[in-house]
């Protein structure tokens, strides 16, 4: 293999090259897919071919349609690692009988802010669910021997710049939240590959940084597989490959050159691009490309519709339900407001769209269910959507246009004295609150996180109507991120969360509605009662006259006369963010600091109750085990997660009140029955980064573990004692480069 072959190993094959008088063309790619990898014919080399996302195989060829599953925020909130790994074992089908080699997922990044525009595609603000989440996914998808690329590794927990942004991380922080889940799901799901990030990680570059790559990666945590490069052109070609990045995507002429022109003068050694050639191959063997896979181009769509729906429906997170509104009886007719009850949102834009053959929108799906809608009312907002997408020239089925273009329709508002007569036609009025989210942009504070002012009147206007009649008001959150609730929540009777649930997503909800699945989803980020009560967003993108940094300047540049510095808002991450909240994300400051939430991490509710008992922990070898009984005391039957929280005895590092060290969820209880619950917890698990050792530590010492329905909620206790401390030595790595 001569070292030009070698060096177009490296480098996506999405293009024509002529080496010595041969030409290498660019790889075929059928299924208009994200990537390639170069074939090499000379040496029965097969090209490879990697397709999006994080929520189906997203493809661009004419007549073919993958299943819309849902996002990955809201698979998390089932707490179920086999629903999530059953689910996403279709999905890989999927993938494999569409000829592709590879799902650019999943998406693993930790939700730091609410405003991160690609928080639907990933799950969650703790790493230990959000690993334990990836490692399922992980598994799935591999299951039907097709490769997984788990991203973007790390710290691109901002779209805004994200192609050069610093992260300035805390060492600590970085291993305790912003590496941990990518440490879990590397060791307990072995991913066929890794995607490193577009970002600096503390000055430089993720896909090059040697500490990140092969000192963390592959020494440390054991990895096998292939890294390869978010889809990019760096100039940093040479360090990234030195780095141990393997594969440059998508793949350009001029990063060929860059390794030829280094391996020849020496920068890059001949042991160095032996060692991600013999990557790449021993990547390539274990494909269905290498092994010959001859797809169907036709998997099981209808069999994959029903397993997005059952799995949308066992995820979706029930926040409120007073006096019992929910379940519906079934025959009630329905108001239903909301734009987006038919512009509805299956999924955010971006890689994580996927070109789905339908989405089923509420309308739909409630008239499905058997309920009458006001007919009057549901024309109105089909009527409204048809006329403006006409108007304006969008085809909002139009896949290539979604890609990286929300054709969310704004709220229109229905007149005060048109809901009081519908209040008293109807039997309901059901409210969908839509928000769409994607790659490449964060989302706004006003008008995004809060709610418009026209969705605002709407919730007051059919609140007080519906009221007054004595009927009851149902809100369904159709959104792609943490929204303020804390303002309005208390004018609906009950109030559903389904995320972006997939092109089933719709049917999934009426199934919540009537009672047909009991929900058990819960919360895998807090919602704050306001953006500006999470620490980071002072340190996150945003532009608003109206946030406290901007009021504050005003106010000194008033009392003061100066100008300049303090006369306008600080243009905010422009090349750099700081994490100096370190590893207070989510739960861990707001529990750590009693700040109050709208709804705290790991909250749901359930049309049944639960009781929990007989708290026990028992040491082993190398932790422990704690078990608690959950029982049904409620007459309907369910499903319930236990949260296992732990507080860390007095003495050692500075930690945050409360740590998730593990979860599990019961089978579907009949009223009166009990299931036991099992969760291992290493001593490994309680510890520590101190930087100053380089080391993981567990402190000697009592720690209670506290048996949870929520991060706010402890149901039952006990203690699990350490006779000595514990640690782990690692590199002393990953701190400031210039």
């Amino acid at each position: 293999m001569t070292n030009e072959e070698k060096a177009l190993l490296l480098v996506g094959g999405g293009f024509d090259i002529t080496i010595g008088g041969t030409a290498y063309t660019a790889t075929p790619n059928p299924y208009q897919a994200a990537g390639v990898t170069r074939a090499i014919p000379r040496l029965g080399i097969p090209g490879t071919i990697l397709t999006d996302g994080p929520a189906g195989a997203r493809l661009y060829s004419d007549g073919l349609f993958a299943t819309g599953f849902p996002v990955g925020t809201l698979l998390a909130s089932s707490w179920d690692t086999d629903l999530m790994r059953a689910t996403t074992a279709a999905m890989g089908n999927e993938v494999l009988e569409y000829g592709c080699d590879v799902l650019l997922a999943p998406g693993t990044n930790i939700h730091r802010n609410p405003l991160c525009g690609r928080n639907f595609e990933y799950y969650s603000e703790d790493p230990l669910v959000a690993g334990k989440m990836a490692a399922a996914f992980i598994r799935g998808i591999q299951s039907n021997g097709v490769g997984t690329s788990i991203k973007h590794f790390a710290c691109n927990d901002q779209e805004t710049n994200r192609d050069h942004n610093n992260a300035i991380v805390s060492k600590r922080a970085l291993r305790e939240i912003y590496l941990k889940n990518f440490e879990i799901a590397v060791k307990e799901a072995s991913p066929l590959t890794v995607m490193s990030s577009y970002n600096q990680i503390n000055g430089a570059f993720s896909q090059q940084r040697h500490d990140l790559l092969t000192t963390v990666l592959r020494g440390e945590w054991g990895y096998g597989g292939i890294v390869m490069t978010d889809w990019g052109d760096k100039a940093g070609t040479v360090k990234a490959v030195k780095a141990g990045n393997d594969l440059m995507e998508p793949g350009a002429k001029d990063e060929y050159e860059r390794i030829i022109a280094a391996v020849n003068d020496g920068t890059i050694s001949q042991e160095e691009l032996d060692r991600n050639v013999r990557n790449m191959l021993e990547y390539i063997v274990k494909t269905p490309a290498f092994a010959g896979y001859k797809p169907s181009n036709k998997p099981d769509l209808e069999a994959h519709a029903q397993i997005a729906r059952d799995a949308a429906a066992e995820s979706i997170i029930l926040l409120r339900n007073e006096g019992q509104t929910l379940p519906l009886n079934g025959n009630e007719k329905i108001a239903l407001y909301g734009i987006s009850a038919i512009d509805f949102v299956a999924g955010g834009t971006g890689s994580g769209d996927v070109v789905k053959p339908y989405v089923v929108n509420m309308r739909q799906a409630l008239e499905t269910a058997g309920f009458t809608l006001d007919s009057d009312l549901a024309n109105f907002y089909q009527s409204y959507f048809d006329y403006t997408n006409a108007k304006n020239n969008l085809d909002p089925n139009n896949a290539l246009m979604r890609m990286f273009v929300s054709t969310k329709l704004a709220e229109i508002e229905v007149p005060e004295a048109a809901i009081y007569a519908q209040a008293k036609d109807n039997d309901v009025a059901i409210i969908v609150l839509g928000r769409n989210a994607g790659e490449g942009s964060d989302r706004q504070i006003k008008a995004d996180f809060e709610l418009t002012e026209i969705e605002r009147n709407l919730i007051e206007d059919v609140s007080a109507a519906y009221h007054q009649q004595g009927k009851k008001v149902v809100v369904i959150l159709n959104i792609g991120g943490v929204i303020e609730t804390a303002n309005w929540k208390e004018y609906a009777d009950a109030v559903i969360l389904p995320w972006s649930p997939g092109q089933e997503g719709a049917n999934a909800i009426a199934d919540i509605l009537t009672g047909k699945v009991n929900p058990s989803g819960k919360t895998t980020m807090t919602f704050p009662l306001s953006v500006w009560d999470n620490p980071s967003t002072r340190n996150f993108p945003y532009n608003s006259s109206k946030s406290p940094v901007a009021i504050l300047s005003g106010m000194v540049s008033t009392l003061t006369g100066t100008s300049g510095k303090f006369a306008k808002e600080p243009q905010m991450n422009v090349d750099y963010t700081n994490y100096d909240e370190g590893i207070y994300v989510g739960y861990r400051y707001f529990a750590t600091n009693n700040v109050a939430v709208s709804y705290p991490f790991g909250y749901g509710l359930s049309y049944t109750d639960f009781a929990y008992s007989n708290p026990k922990v028992k040491a082993t070898a190398d932790g422990l085990v704690a078990t608690i009984d959950v029982t049904n005391t409620g007459q309907t039957a369910g499903k319930e997660v236990v949260e296992l929280y732990v507080k860390a005895p007095a003495g050692g590092l500075d930690k945050p009140a409360i740590e998730l060290k593990a979860f599990a969820k019961t089978g579907l209880l009949a009223p009166g029955k009990t299931e036991t619950l099992t969760m291992p917890v290493s001593n490994y698990a309680l510890a520590s980064f101190n930087e100053q050792t380089s080391a993981w530590e567990a402190a000697a010492g009592t720690y209670t573990l506290l048996f949870s329905a929520d991060a706010a909620t402890p149901r039952a206790t006990a203690a699990y004692k350490l006779a000595k401390p514990l640690s782990w030595q690692v590199d002393d790595v990953l701190g400031e480069e210039e």
